[in-house]
């Protein structure tokens, strides 16, 4: 079968592969499918938390593959949620990992957060953080780019 006019899902996958790895190197858990499960978990709550236009920008910025998994099951009538508080949004993640939880949530959220802060334009991340919760806010590094950098 010929891959001819395949490679931009061929390209989305080897980048979501990437943001993959990198969130298991920062973590250190040499568990990918883990990582997986804890990015898309802050990336489904991470976006219900977001104000309807806010959620989508930041949506648009993820690679084709990971902007699929950040945009299953959501109801964007529901969004942003009632409750937004750094305990809420730590209970989240929590549920998603209660049959082997994890060791520190905090940190795990601080690993998908500067992960995000390298990988998305740092416009972005400043515009995501502007309406987080401050308590939430303050586990999320302000964005940088250095000179040169290339997102993604």
């Amino acid at each position: 079968m010929s891959t001819k006019g395949l490679e931009s899902l061929m390209h989305t996958v080897e980048l979501t592969h990437v943001w993959i790895d990198d969130l298991d190197d920062r973590l250190a858990w040499h568990n990918k499918p883990r990582s997986y499960r804890l990015l898309k978990s802050v990336l489904h709550t991470l976006r219900d938390y977001l104000p309807l236009n806010e959620a989508a920008g930041f949506g648009a910025q993820l690679p084709t593959l990971l902007r699929g998994v950040y945009y299953e099951q959501w109801h964007p009538a529901a969004s942003p949620a009632r409750t937004r508080t750094r305990s809420d949004f730590q209970a989240r993640i929590d549920e998603d990992f209660a049959p082997d939880p994890l060791p520190n949530t905090t940190e795990a959220i601080m690993a998908v957060f500067e992960l995000l802060s390298k990988k998305v334009t740092p416009g972005e991340i400043a515009d995501v953080r502007r309406v987080l919760p401050d308590d939430l806010r303050t586990i999320w590094p302000e964005p940088y780019s250095a000179p040169g950098e290339r997102h993604r």
